[in-house]
């Protein structure tokens, strides 16, 4: 398959399963006990927000210094972030927002709701511009990665550095060998899922979706009840993807680092591999232990690596 025709595919919105499994699986750190989950919960910073685009984003925003903001990706809001803030804003102002239709937001969705990428990279954009952070260091993953790298094209004035944690630039395997056939067998992995989510419910279909995922059938099960409720908070929004080539990449000069589990799904690995092909100022690292939730997986190494590249720009 080639790069035009790859281009041309699902320019709107892409079918149930192929989003979900472009979707992120957030919030869902490892954390083993409830006690452990209610002290978090207690001593969680003040929820803010701030009115963007027609309506309010909120967000925490923790620590001083360089600022750092977090994107979620989908299943997920400001909360996805709980194992970086304290780390991160050791020597750092860190900010996690909730992304349009995402809890605790008001968005109502319905047939008419704008789920456009075009929108949630404006919001990126003026929730920057309105905390008077830029430029900033941008932390994405998955969807939310997706996000801040079109973000960072469109305004790479408001971007210091970013981070992303296993994008699903899924036009970008045009150019990798197999790469439709790469896209069509993990497509149809997710043919269950969505069979999951339609006839027996969002817990089951975010189960079967983990089961893919992760490549572990028990991992949905295994995580504490309040992490799951988390996720299952955060299913509504859809997600519309736009066509991303190497020629679009190679413009960017933001100093960029990519990260993937050294457990993830071929398709991630092979975009992120791309990527690093085609980006002129980037740095990459196989996170060990993890899959694509890795930072909730081994935020240990995580946080060290973003880190460290962080202090470097």
């Amino acid at each position: 398959m080639t790069t035009s025709k790859l281009s041309n595919m699902k320019k709107d919105f892409f079918s149930l399963s192929i989003f979900l499994l472009l979707v992120y699986l957030s919030s869902c750190n490892n954390s083993n006990t409830s006690a452990t989950a209610q002290n978090e919960i207690q001593a969680a910073p003040e929820v803010k927000a701030v009115f963007i685009n027609g309506d309010s984003l909120h967000y925490i925003d923790v620590g001083k210094g360089d600022p750092v903001v977090f994107v979620h990706g989908g299943f997920g809001d400001y909360r996805t972030w709980g194992a970086q803030m304290d780390t991160f804003a050791k020597n750092h102002r860190v900010i996690a927002y909730s992304r349009r239709y995402f809890y605790p937001n008001n968005q109502i969705v319905n047939d008419s709701t704008d789920f456009s990428i075009t929108l949630q990279v404006k919001d990126l954009a003026e929730f920057i511009k309105a905390l008077n952070l830029q430029p900033v260091h941008v932390v994405g993953h998955s969807y939310g990665a997706y996000a801040a790298l079109l973000a960072t094209m469109d305004h790479p004035e408001l971007v210091r550095s970013l981070t992303l944690a296993e994008p699903p630039v899924n036009s970008l395997l045009g150019n990798v060998p197999g790469g439709d056939t790469l896209l069509n067998n993990w497509d149809a992995k997710f043919v269950p899922v969505t069979e999951a989510f339609k006839n027996n419910g969002t817990e089951k279909g975010l189960e079967a979706f983990f089961s893919v995922v992760t490549g572990d059938s028990l991992f949905f099960r295994s995580i504490p009840k309040w992490q799951r409720e988390i996720m299952m908070a955060n299913t509504a929004a859809r997600y519309e993807f736009a066509p991303v080539t190497c020629d679009d990449v190679k413009k960017i000069k933001t100093p960029v680092l990519l990260l993937h589990g050294n457990r993830s799904p071929q398709v991630f690995i092979s975009i992120i591999d791309e990527l690093n092909r085609c980006l002129p100022n980037k740095e990459k690292a196989t996170l060990l232990n993890t899959s694509h939730m890795m930072e909730h997986e081994n935020p240990t190494e995580f946080n060290k690596v973003v880190l460290g590249f962080i202090d470097k720009h």
